[in-house]
């Protein structure tokens, strides 16, 4: 059955992953004609701040030949603040676009506008949920920078409660063999017992630990996340939380010397930037892979190949 819009991690079969994965290489080399949509619009519909998501689906878009339609900070400055529902904007712009990407800050409304859109949904990260789109580039820039996506080990650092990314990473995981997470967190914000039930059910084993040196020695992938002040519901909360795991010279000393540091982006102090001339940083390479990851989704979900 062909997809027809994106809008959690657990559609994703390893089929799925292959698939992405290799057209994601195609599209590294530049979009041939023969899978270019010239003829299609895109819609980014983002009722939360982005940079890193909006602009590379914006860039995907425009690199295979399409065009553009976008609103930024919807929350704001579209008919959301007059109380428009979520389901009456995605019918309204079904009109204007032939595929959407929605951000939002509630989890939820990428399903809630999938479910009256007749065409493709993107979910661009809801709330605290998922982040669909995130987990698949991350999971390329693995099998990029080292080859392979099974037999690793993986540690998560950081805010893995709220964090969408950590949490969809974790969750796509399950679909790779031989793996290993190691969560790193401060106590308030763990890893959910959502996303562990969906680990202990795919086999994939997982320990706890505060130790962040430690974690990192053995791992393969480091993966830093941000404490994000905006899922807290007092500053209090947050500072408890904030600073606790921090990434420098000291930190890489310790890691293999063929492991990967990411980082899904902003920062804001949990790496410091003398780590970026370090080979093992891939964070910015991260980041670029996401135009060549969305545009074989996009480039699939337009035009019927994925089935």
């Amino acid at each position: 059955m062909a997809r027809r819009h994106i809008v959690e991690v657990e559609q994703f079969d390893r089929n799925d992953l292959e698939l992405v994965f290799e057209r994601a290489d195609v599209m590294r080399q530049g979009a041939p004609e023969t899978l270019r949509v010239p003829s299609k619009v895109l819609a980014t519909v983002f009722y939360e701040p982005s940079t890193r998501t909006r602009l590379s689906f914006e860039s995907a878009m425009l690199r295979l030949g399409g065009s553009v339609i976008s609103t930024e900070n919807a929350r704001e400055f579209s008919s959301a603040i007059k109380g428009e529902t979520v389901e009456d904007t995605i019918k309204i712009i079904n009109g204007y676009a032939d595929a959407i990407v929605i951000r939002h800050h509630e989890q939820g409304a990428a399903n809630r506008a999938a479910l009256v859109s007749d065409v493709p949904v993107i979910n661009a990260g809801d709330g605290p949920g998922e982040h669909p789109t995130q987990a698949l580039l991350d999971l390329y820039t693995i099998r990029h920078e080292l080859g392979r996506i099974d037999d690793l080990t993986i540690a998560l650092v950081g805010d893995l409660r709220f964090g969408r990314t950590a949490r969809s990473l974790a969750k796509l995981l399950t679909r790779t063999t031989g793996c290993r997470l190691v969560f790193v967190s401060p106590p308030a914000v763990p890893m959910g017992d959502d996303v562990r039930q969906m680990l202990d059910t795919a086999g994939i084993p997982y320990t706890d630990t505060p130790d962040l040196k430690s974690a990192v020695a053995g791992a393969d992938v480091v993966y830093q996340t941000r404490i994000q002040r905006e899922r807290f519901a007092t500053e209090e909360e947050y500072q408890r939380s904030s600073g606790i795991y921090l990434i420098d010279a000291s930190v890489m000393d310790a890691m293999k010397p063929k492991s990967i540091l990411m980082h899904p982006l902003p920062r804001v102090g949990e790496i410091t930037t003398d780590v970026d001339a370090d080979p093992r940083a891939a964070y910015f390479r991260q980041a670029h892979n996401g135009v060549y990851v969305r545009m074989a989704l996009l480039q699939l979900l337009l035009t019927g190949d994925w089935s």
